[in-house]
C-alpha cells in the first residue's frame, strides 16, 4: 500500500512537472527561430527598387516570422519626407539624401546603397526595335524641339530603319522621383540648354508631355499611347517588352551606342568609386562600355533607435538584403553589388544596433 501511494505521488508530481516543461516548450516555439518577440518594421519611398523590397520582404517574413516589413512604394520625394518626420522606420530614395536634408532629422542618418540599375528611355513604336538615341536628340525630344519620329536628326542615325510619321508623346513622373532626380541629373550634365531651362530634381516642369505616377504608372502609359517616350527603371521596361515596349540604345560619354543590359550597368558601376559616406551622385560616367544613366538606390536608417528591437531588426533586413538578396537582383532586372561595395555597406549599417553583428556570406 504504501508502494503505491510513493508511485501515484510520483505520477502525480511527474504530470505537473511534464505540463510546466510542456508550457515552456511551447512558449519557446512560439518566438520563432530568433528567439525574440514580434518586430514589425515600416518603411516608404522610391517605387524604382520596389519590386525587389517586395520579394526581399516576403522571403525574409517566411524565413524569419518573427520580423516582419511592411514596404511602402509611394515615390523617393514622400519617402524622405516621411523618414524626415519620423513617421516611418526607414525610407527609401533613388538619390542620396543632401546634406541640408540629413541635417533635418534628429535621429541622424545612415545612407545605405542596397541595389543598382539603370533607368531606360522606353518607348512605343510598333515593329521597331533597336533604334539608338543620340544625347543632343534625346535631350531635344525631352524639350520638345524634336515632335515627330521620323524627324531627320533620329533618322540619321539609324540608317535602314523607316520611322513613322507619328507625333512624340513624352511620358514623365508625376510624382516626386528619385528617378527623376536621377535623370534629370543626366540631362543636366550633358545639355546647357536643359541645365538652365529645366535643372534637375526630383520634381521638375517638364517642357512637354503627359504624366504618370511611379515607375509602374509611367510604365502603362507609354504601353497605351503609340509613339511614346519615357524614362523608367530598366526592370519595368524589362517586364513590359512582351506587349510591345522597347528600350532605346543610347549615346554615352564616350560617343558609343549602348544597349540597357546588365553587363554595361555593371561596366557602369565599376568606373564609380563609393565615397566612406556611400553617397554617390552618377551624372554622366566615364568609359567606353559604360551605359550612361545608372544609380544606386538608398535605404535611409536612423543614426539611433529608440526601440533596441527594431534596431537589430533593421540589422537582420539589411543583412539579409545584403546576402540572400542579392542573389534574385538578376532576376528582378537590378545589378547585384560588387563584393567590395556588400563590405562597405555592412561596416556602416553594423552601427545600427549594438546589440547584433551582420555578417556578409
Amino acid at each position: 500500500m504504501e508502494f503505491g501511494i510513493n508511485i501515484y505521488g510520483i505520477t502525480r508530481i511527474t504530470a505537473k512537472v511534464f505540463a510546466v516543461v510542456l508550457t515552456i516548450g511551447l512558449a519557446a516555439c512560439s518566438s520563432g527561430d530568433n528567439g525574440g518577440d514580434q518586430v514589425s518594421l515600416l518603411g516608404a519611398g522610391a517605387s524604382f527598387p520596389s519590386p525587389i523590397y517586395q520579394r526581399w520582404f516576403q522571403d525574409l517574413g517566411q524565413s524569419n516570422p518573427n520580423l516582419q516589413v511592411d514596404y511602402q512604394s509611394v515615390g523617393s520625394g514622400a519617402g524622405v519626407e516621411r523618414f524626415t518626420q519620423e513617421l516611418v522606420d526607414f525610407g527609401a530614395s533613388d538619390v542620396a539624401m543632401k546634406d541640408e536634408e540629413i541635417a533635418k532629422v534628429d535621429k541622424g542618418v545612415i545612407l545605405l546603397p542596397m541595389t543598382a540599375g539603370s533607368i531606360v528611355l522606353a518607348y512605343n513604336l510598333p515593329q521597331i526595335s533597336n533604334l539608338k538615341l543620340s544625347r543632343e536628340v534625346y535631350t531635344n525630344i525631352l524639350l520638345g524641339k524634336i515632335k515627330k519620329w521620323n524627324d531627320p536628326k533620329i533618322t540619321a542615325i539609324n540608317p535602314g530603319i523607316t520611322l513613322p510619321d507619328t507625333t512624340v508623346t513624352v511620358v514623365y513622373r508625376s510624382d516626386g522621383s528619385g528617378t527623376t532626380g536621377v535623370f534629370t541629373k543626366h540631362l543636366s550634365a550633358i545639355s546647357p540648354e536643359w541645365k538652365q531651362k529645366v535643372g534637375e530634381g526630383k520634381t521638375v516642369q517638364w517642357p512637354v508631355g503627359i504624366g504618370g505616377a511611379k515607375n509602374d504608372g509611367v510604365t502603362a502609359q507609354i504601353t497605351q499611347t503609340e509613339g511614346a517616350i519615357g524614362y523608367v527603371e530598366y526592370g519595368y521596361a524589362k517586364s513590359a517588352e512582351n506587349v510591345g515596349l522597347n528600350m532605346a540604345s543610347l549615346e554615352n560619354k564616350s560617343g558609343k551606342y549602348i544597349d540597357p543590359t546588365f553587363e554595361s550597368a555593371k561596366a557602369t558601376l565599376g568606373a564609380i568609386t563609393l565615397p566612406e559616406n556611400l553617397r554617390a551622385f552618377i551624372s554622366d560616367p566615364e568609359g567606353d562600355n559604360s551605359y550612361p544613366i545608372v544609380t544606386y538606390t538608398w535605404i535611409l536608417a536612423y543614426g539611433k533607435y529608440d526601440d533596441p528591437a527594431k534596431a537589430q531588426g533593421l540589422e537582420k533586413m539589411i543583412e539579409y538584403g545584403l546576402n540572400e538578396g542579392q542573389k534574385v537582383s538578376s532576376e528582378l532586372g537590378y545589378i547585384p553589388l560588387p563584393d567590395n561595395v556588400r563590405q562597405k555597406i555592412l561596416e556602416t549599417a553594423n552601427k545600427i544596433s549594438p546589440d547584433y553583428n551582420m555578417n556578409l556570406k
